[in-house]
């Protein structure tokens, strides 16, 4: 991840994204740079629009869903009620971070 880092970091930056910089920057960062994976980045790289890559990537935030306290005990939802909707919030995470990894996996493709 930190090769990817340091090329969206050299992007970011408006500088080239090419072996000798991101070389260079994972190295001040103190990580140890793997010759392989710099060459296969930058190549892997070179025929990828970044700033198109990052607009695809964007996942929407999930709209926030108001619901009115009960006033009373007897219009409480039921506990199992309550489990299902945290299943379904956790289901609708899942599904963003899937998203997302596609997007960041696209890097490479």
């Amino acid at each position: 991840m930190e090769y990817i880092y340091a090329s969206l970091l050299l992007h970011s930056a408006g500088k080239e994204i090419n072996e000798e910089n991101i070389k260079r920057l994972l190295e001040v960062a103190g990580i140890q740079v793997d010759e392989v994976r710099v060459k296969m980045l930058v190549a892997a790289l070179k025929e990828v629009n970044i700033d198109e890559v990052i607009k695809q990537a964007t996942v929407a935030p999930m709209p926030a869903v108001a619901t009115p306290a009960p006033t009373t005990p007897a219009q409480q939802p039921a506990p199992a009620t309550e489990a299902k909707k945290e299943e379904k919030e956790e289901e609708k995470k899942e599904v963003s971070e899937e998203e997302i990894a596609e997007g960041i996996s696209s890097l490479f493709g």
